[in-house]
């Protein structure tokens, strides 16, 4: 059976209509689907770009941050960043390293607190800290609008500089000192001769009368000391006068250590050698070197009166401390020290802590170093023991005397004869 549906002609055309407007309304809305897809995937591009911009600027704000930690942990001086409080909130590993304090230890401590431990103080002043001179100066952090933000602890190490300037000023010192001691030696020994000769006409003349013949042989026994202590002078202020050549750097210490035989014997000492072969002969006049190895080791023994170890090294210098190659020879001791007060003076001409010393030993091996275009630094501790370390310029050894067998210049019986007056109470 068929059904026939009879529309009215204004019911056909709102259905048309609602028809069209349903058209019109799925054309807008897939054109605003369309529109918002389009957004989307620009947002979509604009947000790989900003992230992609962003992980630049990251990797470049991290490599900024390794460089800066780079050149913080690269600087010799030692840094300290304290807030508001003064709390260290960031340090560098000099900054540990001068304070003796791990670097993870610093962080969330006082400042002040952390440089009492250390017997310091923030002041520009050279402080000594162990073997090290330090300058502490203290300056506020700002922000880049200027804003206060803390403040920065600078710890510099000026141990170089401090021994520059001490070696300056000894130097003027000493200069000042040696011209005035040529001249009273030279002085003083001219009527010494004169001296000597009424005292040996005395003995002859005395010869049957030995009581009275006595003081005569102690006039002229004066008249030598006081020579001695003359020729000790006069090598003092004028020790770059003798030539230099190669010798043989084992024996020069080995006849060094015989010459010291006398001081070493009364005490229980254990002798060590640590001689590097690659420095088998040394640039230097022998007879002035074994002075200055002589005095160092009767120093060196009388600061150990219970005994104990002796230690003389040789070896190349790898800190550079001269313009030119150079050679290293340290002669160490496990006795008192050097108080640190008497440090900058032990150089000085007649200064001494001995009853019986005269204080021109270290003054003579100073004065024969700086003639060898060299320098000596001492490291001390008090109960612990002193080294004396001697940096000599070491030019290029010649083909022919590079061999360890070859022929160097020998020792003199005149020399060592020489070398025996040196005064035993000559030393520091």
């Amino acid at each position: 059976m068929t059904t026939t549906t009879t529309w009215h002609p204004g019911e056909r055309d709102l259905l048309e209509a609602a028809f069209h407007s349903f058209d019109q309304a799925a054309q807008t809305l897939q054109q605003s689907y369309s529109t918002l897809t389009a957004r989307v995937e620009q947002m979509d591009l604009d947000l790989a770009h900003s992230n992609d911009a962003l992980r630049q600027q990251l990797r470049k704000n991290e490599a900024m941050r390794m460089h800066l930690d780079g050149i913080l942990e690269s600087l010799s001086t030692g840094v300290l960043v304290l807030d508001d409080a003064g709390v260290i909130t960031r340090s560098n590993r000099p900054a540990g390293h001068l304070l003796g304090v791990a670097d993870a230890e610093l962080r969330g401590r006082h400042a002040t607190d952390v440089l009492e431990t250390a017997g310091l103080a923030a002041h520009d002043r050279p402080q000594r800290i162990g073997q090290a001179v330090v300058s502490i100066t203290q300056a506020p952090l700002k922000t880049d609008s200027g804003c206060h933000s803390g403040s920065l602890l600078l710890i510099q190490d000026v141990t170089r500089i401090y021994q520059l300037e001490e070696q300056l000023q000894r130097k003027d010192r000493l200069a000042a000192m040696g011209e005035m001691i040529g001249r009273i030696a030279h002085e003083i020994r001219n009527p010494l001769g004169s001296v000597e000769l009424f005292a040996s006409m005395l003995r002859r003349d005395l010869a049957e009368m030995p009581s009275s013949k006595l003081y005569a042989e102690q006039i002229s026994q004066a008249v030598h000391a006081m020579d001695r202590l003359l020729a000790n002078l006069l090598t003092y202020t004028r020790p770059e006068r003798t030539p230099r050549a190669w010798h043989h750097a084992e024996s020069l210490i080995l006849d060094s250590l015989t010459l010291a035989a006398h001081a070493i014997t009364t005490i229980p000492a254990d002798i060590r050698l640590d001689l590097d072969p690659r420095v088998p002969s040394m640039w230097c006049n022998d007879g002035q070197m074994k002075q200055v190895f002589l005095n160092l080791i009767v120093n060196a023994v009388q600061a150990m009166p219970t005994g104990g170890v002796l230690t003389i090294s040789l070896k190349m210098d790898q800190e550079h401390r001269l313009d030119t190659p150079a050679i290293c020879l340290t002669v160490s001791d496990s006795g008192i020290g050097i108080d640190p007060a008497h440090r900058s003076r032990i150089f000085d001409p007649f200064f001494t802590t001995k009853d019986e010393g005269t204080g021109l030993g270290l003054a003579i091996v100073y004065a024969i170093v700086e003639a060898h275009q060299g320098r000596i630094d001492v490291e001390s501790v008090v109960g612990q023991g002193t080294s004396c370390t001697i940096v000599l310029p070491h030019p290029a050894i010649p083909r022919l005397l590079s061999d360890a067998r070859c022929v160097l210049v020998p020792d003199t019986s005149a020399e060592l004869a020489e070398l025996m007056l040196v005064e035993e109470t000559s030393h520091e």
